[in-house]
């Protein structure tokens, strides 16, 4: 499937290799490593930890780099589309895409739900799409690759810190919970004859392993919400040091351009003695005048 997904992803770029590309590349393979090979075989029979492993990879590594790699202007033909521009409009709100992100997560990790998708394989695929979908629902709003899509930097980080919360409190929860949450990695079914080494050699055992679950959850998770938002405020802030080359440009210009204060070249009105001469002269009384930005104005 992820082969034929990139397959499928080149022949609509119809570019040679760039960073989008290899971008995109990455989120494949991440997304290849997490549903196959020994990943998938411990998370679905062996270890909790490893499951957990593989829940932060398809919701926190796959969407975000697939979202990275996509074009703009493939992202502009496809929202022209008026059904894809329709759905994105709705799914694209801040408060649906979060919602949607944040409830999957803490939805399929309930007990009943969990238990029943490690015992059925349909279910379990189904638990992954959900994770996929929207995951990158979630993160749209916030690494859309069409930029006027985007949150600014502060939004991105009132976005993404609750998200950070709610998902380091998930792990929390399993590293400090008082009994074994999921019992079905209590006596998983040894099919490849590992359990010995995992329990004995590595030291895994079912409590060891649920708090190191919760401890994957926690940790790279909470920091990778918070990297996607404090990088960019960073930046902005940075930005916001100094005025942009243009603008420094137009100052130095007008500061060369510009009239010094009492000067008499440029002025277009009287001077200040004139001013005084004719008021003495026609005893209309006193006149007051303003000096502003090197010129006189009468009133």
């Amino acid at each position: 499937m992820t082969i034929r997904q990139f397959g499928s992803y080149l022949a609509a770029v119809r570019v040679c290799l760039s960073r989008l590309t290899v971008t995109f590349g990455v989120g494949v393979l991440v997304l290849f490593l997490a549903l196959a090979g020994p990943v998938d075989a411990l998370s679905d029979t062996y270890l909790f930890s490893v499951h957990m492993l593989q829940h932060v990879l398809l919701i926190l590594a796959v969407p975000p780099l697939l979202l990275l790699g996509v074009p703009s202007t493939l992202a502009r033909q496809l929202l022209a589309w008026p059904f894809l521009g329709g759905i994105e409009r709705i799914l694209g709100q801040p408060v649906v895409a979060w919602i949607l992100g944040m409830g999957t997560l803490w939805v399929w990790h309930l007990p009943v739900l969990y238990t029943a998708a490690l015992e059925s394989e349909s279910l379990h695929i189904v638990e992954h799409l959900c994770f996929l979908v929207t995951a990158t629902i979630f993160w749209w709003p916030v690494l859309a690759p069409v930029t006027e899509r985007r949150l600014g930097p502060l939004a991105a980080v009132l976005y993404l810190f609750p998200a950070s919360m709610a998902s380091s409190l998930l792990g929390i929860l399993f590293v400090f919970a008082p009994r074994i949450v999921y019992p079905f990695y209590l006596h998983p079914d040894d099919t490849l004859g590992i359990l010995p080494l995992l329990r004995g050699a590595w030291g895994l055992t079912p409590a060891t392993d649920q708090a190191l679950g919760g401890l994957i959850m926690w940790v790279p998770g909470c920091l990778v919400y918070l990297a996607f938002a404090l990088v960019p405020l960073f930046r902005w802030l940075n930005e916001a040091d100094g005025p942009p080359p243009d603008a420094a440009g137009d100052l130095r210009e007008a500061g060369a351009g510009a009239t010094p204060v009492g000067s008499n070249v440029g002025r277009s009105g009287p001077s200040p003695q004139e001013l005084g001469s004719r008021g003495g002269a026609t005893g209309t009384g006193a006149v007051t005048t303003f000096q502003k930005e090197g010129a006189w104005i009468k009133r």
